[in-house]
């Protein structure tokens, strides 16, 4: 069995002088309030911002620039900031500074081109077959190792899970008890397990133990209505960015030169243009045959003179 560490293409921002800002702070009318979500006075300029919101949700922005323009400090950044906050989670927003496109490593074309499609997103739909409950009983089978010795190996796991509608008791491998014991699954948490992938995700705890500690970071979620086998619509969000980086580092095997290779690689894979004009086939084909959903997004230059 294969494991690869995968690393996150997540960008880390600077937003410590900006992390009060909830919102443009609009009255449902679109026009500002002086004093709202973490911004003061700038009532035309976040009227301005909020009709741009619109036509951002509304999808009439795609492939348009906005330049803000005016002395420092006037709040143009936090402006920007609340926009994204405004757009919400589902919209990709790539904030970056001008200043950053600068590397002797990659050429200053690529580190804008992988920015804009880090502002690019698609909503992946996929119908999945999965067992969904309240797990209710958690019970390893254990066999003596085949290949000798006093220890003995796990041959299966007994997993319970419940319903409102019903319960079932499944058989499941050995590998699927290693993902339980990775997501750190407990009598009392709500699981759903993929048919088809085994792959396992933990909802939450069932809110059946919420009054047992006053203290716990847990999530509680209440218990999953219907059958425990039923089809499910999962939506995954990506942006195309972390599709090139998914296909752009080639995975290493375990012989000694591709473990070298990895300590003299460059830090920075540059994505090639062959590359992304294939990834961009299969998304246009996923586009057409209805399983992906194209989401535009924003992307933010702060301290674009320095370009």
């Amino acid at each position: 069995m294969k494991i690869e560490e995968v690393q996150s293409t997540v960008h880390s921002t600077r937003i410590a002088s900006h992390s009060h800002i909830k919102g443009l702070g609009l009255k449902p009318d679109g026009t500002a309030e002086p004093i709202a979500s973490g911004l003061v006075g700038q009532e035309k300029a976040r009227e301005a911002a909020g009709v741009v919101v619109d036509l951002i949700k509304t999808r009439k922005m795609a492939g348009r620039a906005l330049l803000m323009a005016g002395a420092p400090g006037t709040g143009k950044t936090a402006i920007a900031l609340a926009i994204a906050h405004e757009l919400g989670p589902k919209v990709p927003f790539c904030p970056m500074v001008g200043s950053e496109v600068y590397s002797a490593e990659v050429k200053k074309t690529e580190i804008l081109m992988e920015n804009c499609r880090k502002a690019i997103g698609i909503r992946i739909k996929e119908t999945k077959e999965v067992y969904e409950g309240e797990v209710t009983e958690l019970t390893p089978e254990e066999k003596p190792d085949p290949l000798g010795g006093y220890g003995k190996v796990v041959s299966s796991v007994q997993l319970g899970l419940k319903t409102n509608k019903g319960s079932k008791t499944l058989k499941l491998a050995p590998s699927i008890h290693e993902q339980l014991t990775k997501e750190k699954v407990s009598v009392g948490d709500v699981i759903y397990i993929e048919a088809n992938s085994g792959a396992v995700k933990r909802v939450g705890r069932s809110d059946r133990y919420a009054t047992e500690f006053d203290l716990e970071a847990e999530e509680y979620v209440p218990v999953p209505k219907g059958d425990v086998h039923k089809k499910k619509e999962v939506v995954q969000d990506v942006t195309l960015h972390d599709l090139d980086m998914a296909n752009a580092k080639p995975q290493g095997g375990n012989d000694i030169a591709s473990v070298m290779g990895q300590f003299f690689r460059q830090r920075k894979t540059e994505v090639t243009d062959k590359l992304r004009a294939e990834i961009n086939k299969v998304v246009n084909r996923y586009i057409d045959q209805g399983i992906a959903e194209l989401v535009p997004g924003v992307l933010f230059v702060d301290e674009v003179h320095m370009l």
